[in-house]
């Protein structure tokens, strides 16, 4: 099978939040996504936060049953949720839940080796936050 070169150049996930001003300082002022651009008309406003790099993890339904049940101890998520590398997923998670966002499951760390924690954030978003705490672990069950 011959390799097809790239043709995406970034992945953007959006979200509609009722509460835009407060989506907005909890995303970029809370948890520190940078702005790269903000627009704003009679029709309504949108910032575009950076986030780093961006992976699409597809997961089937058997799997993400076990990624809730090893981060939360069931299932909780909707067929979207939004998982960010941290340095520190512990205090991180405790800096959000302090902003507004409700700690779904505090951090537990994975089969995988990273230690996970699930929250529900402005927007009605479903995050994960994940730190990888080093090479051991199974990595071929990742699902941050």
């Amino acid at each position: 099978m011959s390799e097809v070169p790239p043709t995406v150049r970034e992945l953007r996930v959006v979200v509609t939040a009722d509460d835009y001003d407060e989506a907005l300082r909890f995303y970029r002022d809370v948890l520190g996504l940078p702005e790269r651009a903000a627009f704003s008309s009679p029709d309504g406003r949108v910032t575009i936060l950076e986030a780093g790099r961006a992976t699409l993890e597809l997961t089937d339904p058997n799997h993400a049953a076990f990624i809730d049940e090893v981060e939360v101890g069931k299932r909780v998520a909707g067929h979207i949720r939004v998982a960010f590398e941290v340095d520190d997923s512990t205090s991180t998670t405790a800096r959000l839940a302090e902003a507004g966002a409700e700690v779904v499951a505090e951090p537990t760390r994975t089969p995988w080796n990273s230690l996970n924690s699930r929250l529900e954030a402005p927007g009605s978003l479903q995050l994960t936050l994940f730190t990888e705490l080093g090479d051991e672990g199974n990595k071929a069950n990742k699902g941050d």
